[in-house]
This record gives structure tokens, sequence and C-alpha cells, in this order.
């Protein structure tokens, strides 16, 4: 009897679906709200006057944000992953604040006139009005890369404390604080598309930094109070930067390769309609793979200890995967097709039609992301992060190789090269990494 009444009371330690769902939908909101910042900011712009020349420069722009941004985003995981002590976090916080410092001072530099302007002319190939476009555009971006910091490192802390809602909840400030700012920009100032849709974006980001620290202060007070189990090492700045650094060499050579293609783009066919249309494809696009991107960070905080919910996450990968894949079909191979890129996005009838076979070629790519997400959160939850800077490496690599091959051999336009490359690229990522997958099944 005693026995059986054990067994009964056992905890449950499964980890279901609807478990596995009730974490990640706050997360996926998230990340969905911020893929519709991309939609509705190009189609501010797009019913701005000169629109092609204004979303060319915006999408430079904002190519060039992401890439200093680069090396402080994947701090998310590293704060899921480490922060577990009011002395892990002091530590990580210091590491934060730095790389915050260090990336806007190199984007400072990055915008000063000699270094731009042989960037965006000499290199990508701008015509000197876009190029000029291009550089204020830039400079109002110069708090996004660190207030991305401070929100991704707070938002890391709510995540490993269980508390994903408040991450939804601050975006919801940042899409609707974007929103107003570029509505009323929109309605009542007289302004460049292009540097409507820079002020909303940044106006947006610095809002939810600020509510995302508000929001983990309860959070960041009883860690403060926690101390270090013995069986824990403190947290070291060797440790973080070995930990950090192929992350954030992942995020470089990732988010890197925008301005890469972007220089291919102005040396392809079609250059200028390929640069309007391409952050508005990428923009659609990112709406599925933002419900992949938003898995990360599930997996690394629920697989366990000896990743013994490991079948379990991977069969809702594969359930996420064909959703995510099949919606975009719907859209990708259907009229709807039109009516996003026209009536919803704005664009021309001519600018349109560079647009679909763009997205039809990129429909499995949320796929895939939802593959590498998994990828990735076994790997940072294991703190064997090395294979993920290879595998992004192999990324880059092919993508470059793809878009070298497509544009000078077989002539493709531009958005068409990219959007091939992406795919490929990213295939070789997935296939890398899949040794490692496996190895860590338990």
């Amino acid at each position: 009897m005693v026995i059986c009444w054990r067994l009964m009371h056992v905890p449950d330690t499964r980890l279901s679906q609807r478990k596995i769902f009730s974490f990640w939908i706050p997360l996926a909101a998230t990340w969905l709200m911020m893929a519709v910042e991309g939609p509705f900011l190009a189609a501010i712009i797009a019913r701005l006057p000169q629109p092609k020349y204004n979303l060319a420069a915006f999408g430079v722009a904002f190519a060039f944000a992401l890439l200093i941004e680069a090396p402080i985003i994947m701090i998310m995981s590293a704060s899921t992953a480490l922060v577990d002590n009011g002395q892990a976090f002091q530590k990580l916080r210091r590491f934060t604040n730095s790389l915050n410092v260090g990336i806007t001072i190199i984007m400072i530099i990055g915008l000063i006139p000699p270094i731009f302007y042989v960037i965006t002319e000499d290199w990508i190939g701008l015509p000197r009005h876009i190029a000029r476009l291009t550089h204020l555009t830039t400079l109002l971006f110069i708090l996004w890369p660190s207030s991305i910091g401070v929100r991704r490192f707070y938002q890391g802390i709510l995540i490993k404390n269980n508390q994903t809602r408040k991450v939804a909840h601050g975006t919801v400030i940042r899409i609707s604080s974007m929103s107003l700012t570029a509505l009323i920009l929109y309605f009542f100032v007289d302004l460049e598309g292009a540097y409507t849709g820079a002020i909303a974006a940044s106006i947006g980001v610095l809002c939810e930094a600020v509510a995302c620290r508000i929001m983990s202060r309860k959070v960041v007070n009883r860690l403060m109070r926690e101390k270090i189990v013995a069986a824990t090492k403190p947290l070291t700045y060797p440790f973080i930067i070995k930990f950090y650094l192929p992350l954030a060499l992942t995020s470089v050579l990732a988010l890197g390769v925008h301005p890469m293609v972007t220089f291919f783009l102005g040396k392809s066919r079609f250059p200028i309609e390929s640069l309007a249309v391409l952050p508005v494809v990428n923009s659609l696009v990112f709406l599925f793979r933002s419900l992949g991107l938003s898995f990360q960070e599930v997996v690394i905080t629920l697989i366990g200890k000896h990743k013994e919910h490991y079948r379990e996450l991977w069969n809702f990968a594969l359930l996420l995967s064909l959703g995510v894949m099949s919606l975009l079909a719907v859209i990708a191979f259907s009229p709807l097709v039109k009516i996003w890129f026209g009536p919803v996005s704005g664009l021309s009838g001519e600018l349109s039609r560079f647009a679909y076979l763009p997205t039809q070629i990129l429909f499995i790519l949320p796929g895939l992301t939802v593959w590498i997400s998994f990828q990735r959160g076994i790997l940072v939850n294991t703190k064997m992060t090395a294979p993920i800077i290879r595998a992004t490496a192999l990324e880059v690599l092919f993508i470059i190789l793809t878009l070298i091959v497509t544009i000078y051999q077989l002539n493709f336009i531009g958005v068409v090269a990219a959007a091939s490359a992406y795919i490929i690229g990213r295939l070789v990522a997935n296939l890398y990494l899949l040794p490692y997958q496996r190895l860590k099944v338990v």
C-alpha cells in the first residue's frame, strides 16, 4: 500500500506539448510583434514620396544597424543560460554594458563621412543621392544597438525565471510606441520616408529596453539576495568570454551577411529595384521565421540538465516547422501574394513583380529556422557553443558562393539571387549541426 501511494504521488516530470506551447507562445508573440515592425514601416515608407529611393536607403541603413548590433544580440541566450544568482547577474551585466559601449563607438566611427561614403558609394555602388539619404538614416539608428543589448539582457533573465509573458508585454510597448511615432511623423511632419522609419524603430526599441528593465526589477532583487550554491563555480569574465565569443561571432557573421548581400545586389541586374524590394520580402518571411527564432530560448530552458526532454521538444519543433512553412506557402503560391505586396505593403505594380519569385523561393526558410533554433538551443544549454560559429561560417560562405555564381555567372536578378543564397546557406548550416544534435540525445 505504501509503495502504491508513493507511486501515485511521484511528481510528473514529463514535458507535455501543452507545457511547451504555454512557455513558447509568449515568446512567439514577442517575435511575431517584432516581425510586424518591418512590414509596417515599409508600408509607411512606401506611401511617402520617392518610395523606391527611401526603401533602398532604409534597407541599407537597417542592414548597417543590424551588423553593429550583431555582437550583442545573443546576450539573451547568455543571460538565459548563465544568470543563476546575484554574482552571475552583476558579472554578465558589466560585460553587457561594456559591449554596448564598444559597439556604439564602432557605429560612430563607421558614420564618419569619408568612411561611410567609401562603403556605400565605392563598395556597394549606391548613387550619391541615395548614399546621402542612407547616411542620415543610419545616424538616426545610433541608439538602436545599445538598446537592443539592454532589453535582450533583461529578457533573458525573465525567460530564465519563467516570466515569458512579461517579455511579450515589453514588446507590446515597443510596437505601440513605434507605431504611434511613425503615424505622427507620417501625418504631421514632412520627413523623408527613410528618416521616419529609422526614428520610429529607434524610439520603439528604446521604450522596450526601459520596460524590460522595470519589469525585471523583482527578479533582479531576488537574484541579488541569492548566494552561490557551494557546488556552483562563480561566473568569471574568462568563462563569459569563452562561452559568449562563439555566439557573438555567430551573430556578426549571420547579420553581417546582410551588408554583403547588399553589396552583391548593387552589382546585379535591376540593383535599385532589388535593394528596394528585398527588405519588404524579408519582412514578410520574417513574420514566419520569428516563430522559429523564439524557439531557441525554449530549448535552452526546458530541455533539462540531462537532455531528458529532447524527444518532446523535437516533436514540437517538427510540428512548428511544418506549420510555419505551410502558412507562408499559402501566401507565396496564391493570389494573396499580390494583395500582400500591393495594397498591404504599398509597392507599385513594377516593384511587386520583383517580389513574387523570391518569396516563393524562401517559403522553406521558416522551417529551417525552427530546426537551427533547436540545434543551437541544445548546444547553448550544454555550454558547447563552438560548433555554432563553425556552422554560421559555413552558412555565410555558401551564401557568398551562391551569390557569386547566380549574379556573375547565371545573371540572376539580384533579389532572386539573394533568396536562393539564403536557402542554400541555411541548409548547409543545418546539415553541419545535425551530428551535434544527435550526439546530445540521452
